[in-house]
């Protein structure tokens, strides 16, 4: 019997991420079934399946609590999710950075914030600060506060989306060097995006102007990423085959994560079309391995 994986994407996108069929024609070639399915569609059996990949479900930062459930509840089914629940569950809270950060890995400055009475405290502890909701994608919910420059010294919480936050400092080589995404898949660092923001902005996401091209993957990008995935795997004791780690250079010259994205991180196809290929083979070896990521 030819096997099935289900790539799970979000009503929105009913045809998965940008190039999502090259994703199809990489697993038909390895003799691998693939269709796109919502998360969030009543009509998909799961345990149908042979395995599950979350690929694009990127509108889980508005609806968290209904996304976490269905991946515990389909899993408690009998379905085999790749990175699988707990990792969902870990990654998709901001705060995760600081874990990362206590295990050895060098991770961008970050203090989670609860409250909002600590919130000015946070901003003032870097001078020129972002704040970000602990769960969120797509640039969404990003302020930047600049006390440095002469900005207001009050926080004017009207420019927040509802917390809980991570404050971080504004990474001031994102205007010139930007933020590259390197991709560990199936244990490698396979390929690398550079992504640069439009002119006054720090959002990379082409939605907001920002530009991504291709790269290569430095030894020194290289070695970072893979130690994230490494801290990763260690902190939650599985194996985690497909992961995006971004990263941007602090000002004394060093490397630092950014993100580790493990739940749903884009491929960049319509830049790394090779990214496919490097995808499938990882994820095809899950299946004929026969082990869940779930945990």
């Amino acid at each position: 019997m030819v096997s099935e994986i289900l790539l799970v994407t979000c009503a929105a996108l009913p045809d998965g991420e940008p190039e999502g069929r090259l994703l199809l024609d990489a697993l038909a070639e390895r003799g691998v079934r693939a269709r796109w399915v919502a998360w969030d569609d009543p009509e998909v059996d799961w345990t149908d399946a042979d395995l599950v990949a979350v690929r694009a479900t990127w509108d889980y930062d508005a609806r968290l609590a209904e996304f976490l459930a269905w991946s515990q509840r389909i899993e408690a089914a009998g379905a085999r999710v790749l990175n699988g629940h707990r990792v969902f569950a870990w990654n998709t809270d901001k705060a995760y950075l600081t874990a990362l950060a206590d295990a050895g890995v060098a991770v961008v400055p970050t203090i989670v914030v609860d409250g909002e009475e600590a919130l000015p405290a946070a901003i003032a502890e870097f001078g020129r600060a972002v704040v970000k909701p602990r769960t969120a994608a797509g640039g969404r919910g990003v302020v930047v506060f600049d006390l440095v420059a002469g900005g207001p010294t009050d926080l004017d919480e009207s420019r927040l989306d509802m917390g809980p936050w991570v404050v971080q400092p504004l990474v001031e080589s994102i205007h010139t060097e930007g933020e590259w995404s390197v991709y560990v898949l199936g244990g490698a660092a396979v390929s690398a995006a550079r992504k640069l923001p439009a002119d006054g902005d720090i959002r990379v996401h082409e939605e907001y102007g920002g530009r991504t091209s291709a790269a290569e993957v430095t030894v020194g990008h290289g070695d970072l990423a893979l130690a994230a995935v490494d801290a990763a795997q260690e902190l939650l004791d599985c194996r985690i085959p497909y992961a995006r780690v971004d990263q941007m250079r602090l000002a004394d010259g060093s490397l630092a994560v950014s993100e580790l994205e493990v739940t749903e991180p884009g491929l960049y196809l319509d830049h790394l079309p090779g990214n496919a290929e490097a995808f499938a083979d990882p994820v095809v070896a899950e299946l004929r391995g026969g082990v869940s990521q779930g945990g």
